[in-house]
């Protein structure tokens, strides 16, 4: 409760004015606070549990080829496997860095910090995938 309210209330209680006139000097305080814009946040944005990958297609003959895919992995899953993979040897993982980049991943692991993770979760708003197919839909999305 703001402060301006707690004193309109507190002369209502010691009889310094009518509960009518406590009710007009709130309306009146409410009126004037300014209302958050449309469309604004009420709060901080809730922290995503899942990230979404769902991929959609449909078959340009006419046949049965449409189809859809919708994979949804727990972020918590990827927050563990982050601190997980500080406590692997800097030997293995200098191994398996090697076996990554023979496979055309090159990714450091040792580079691996959870701050990258939850990074990497706030750009996925941001994130657009093109396809070439017309037909085939592709979204990557945070929820």
């Amino acid at each position: 409760m703001n402060e301006q309210r707690r004193q309109i209330l507190q002369m209502l209680a010691e009889g310094k004015i009518t509960a009518e006139e406590a009710e007009r000097l709130i309306d009146a305080l409410e009126r004037a606070q300014p209302e958050p814009p449309p469309g604004a946040a009420s709060g901080p944005k809730p922290r995503p549990k899942y990230l979404r990958v769902v991929v959609s297609w449909a078959d340009e003959s006419g046949g049965d080829g449409s189809g859809r895919i919708n994979v949804r992995v727990p972020l918590q899953l990827l927050r563990a496997g982050v601190r997980l993979a500080s406590l692997v040897p800097p030997t293995a993982l200098a191994k398996v860095n090697a076996e990554l980049d023979k496979s055309g991943v090159p990714i450091d692991l040792t580079e691996l910090k959870p701050q990258h993770i939850e990074e990497l979760i706030e750009q996925l708003d941001e994130l657009t995938i093109d396809v070439d197919d017309p037909d085939t839909k592709v979204q990557v999305f945070c929820e």
